[in-house]
C-alpha cells in the first residue's frame, strides 16, 4: 500500500486535541473521517505528535497507508473538500517511502507561542493568543530563557501526567521576538527540539512571563530548572497561544510547500 505524508494546518479551538477520542472531536478523527470518504479501508493516520485541546498547528505532519496510489495534489484537494467546514486544511500531500514515519522519523519539532500584552480586549486574535494586561520586560525574559537550551533534566517543566520515559531533553533554541501591535505588543516565543515533554513549552513560556512581569528574576529560571521539581515551575500558560509550526525530517517530504 502506498504511504503518503500530509502537511496539516488547523485551528485547535473546536477540538479536544490531535489524538482520536471516543466521545470528543479531535483533529485526527476528522481527517480519518475525510480519508474514509476516499478509501473504503478507512485507514488510520499517525501524527508527528499530539497537541492538547485548544492548541493550533500550521505545520503538523501525519502519514497514512492508502489502497490507491493517488496523485498527491488530487489527494490534498479531495481531503480538503471532505474536511469542510472544519477548520482543518491539508497544505500538501506527498508520496513517501514505506519506512517513513511521521513521528519516529522526525528530527526536529518547532513550536511558536504568541503572547499579546495590551489593556484593551482582543478582537482579531481572540482564541489564538494569550493576552496579558501589564507590560513585560523582553530583556529579562531573554536572560531567563538563556538558562534553558542544551541537554537538561526538564522535570520542573513537564506535566505530572507526562508519559515520557525520561525528563532529559535537548532544547536547541528558545528565542523571543517582540513587535508592536494595535494597542500593545506581541511577544513570540520560538522553541526548537527533537522532541518535547507534555506541557513543556507552555510551562516554559508561563515561567518566562513571570520573569517579564518582574515577579521572578532571570536567575529564578535556573534555580527552578535545577530543582527538578514540578512545584518549582511557574504557571502553565493557556493553550490557545501555542502553535506547532513545523516538523523536520532527514529528507523534506514537502519541498517548496
Amino acid at each position: 500500500m502506498p504511504r503518503f505524508a500530509l502537511k496539516i494546518d488547523y485551528d485547535g479551538g473546536p477540538f479536544s486535541g490531535w489524538q482520536r477520542q471516543a466521545n470528543a472531536p479531535s483533529v485526527q478523527s476528522a481527517i480519518e473521517a475525510a480519508l474514509a470518504r476516499l478509501d473504503p479501508a478507512a485507514p488510520q493516520i499517525t501524527g508527528a505528535g499530539r497537541t492538547d485541546a485548544g492548541v493550533h498547528a500550521t505545520g503538523h505532519v501525519a502519514h497514512a497507508d492508502l489502497a490507491r496510489d493517488w496523485d498527491p495534489f488530487r489527494l490534498a484537494e479531495a481531503l480538503n473538500a471532505h474536511l469542510r467546514p472544519a477548520p482543518i486544511a491539508i497544505l500538501a500531500a506527498a508520496r513517501v517511502a514505506d519506512d517513513f514515519h511521521a513521528r519516529f522519523s522526525a528530527m526536529e519539532r518547532r513550536y511558536l507561542y504568541r503572547l499579546v500584552q495590551r489593556r484593551a480586549p482582543l478582537t482579531q486574535d481572540r482564541g489564538r493568543v494569550w493576552q496579558v494586561l501589564n507590560p513585560l520586560d523582553i530583556g529579562a525574559m531573554r536572560a531567563g530563557a538563556a538558562h534553558l537550551p542544551g541537554k537538561q533534566d526538564f522535570t520542573t517543566f513537564r506535566s505530572a501526567c507526562c508519559q515520557a520515559a525520561s525528563a532529559v531533553k535537548t532544547l536547541d533554541e528558545v528565542r523571543i521576538e517582540m513587535a508592536a501591535v494595535p494597542g500593545g505588543w506581541e511577544f513570540r516565543f520560538h522553541l526548537r527540539a527533537r522532541s518535547f515533554l507534555h506541557n513543556q513549552v507552555r510551562s516554559i513560556v508561563g515561567t518566562l512571563e513571570r520573569v517579564g512581569a518582574g515577579a521572578w528574576s532571570p536567575g529564578d529560571v535556573a534555580r527552578a530548572l535545577a530543582a527538578r521539581d514540578r512545584a518549582a515551575c511557574g504557571p502553565v500558560c493557556p493553550p490557545q497561544g501555542l502553535y506547532l509550526v513545523g516538523v523536520s525530517y532527514p529528507e523534506d517530504p514537502f519541498p517548496g510547500a
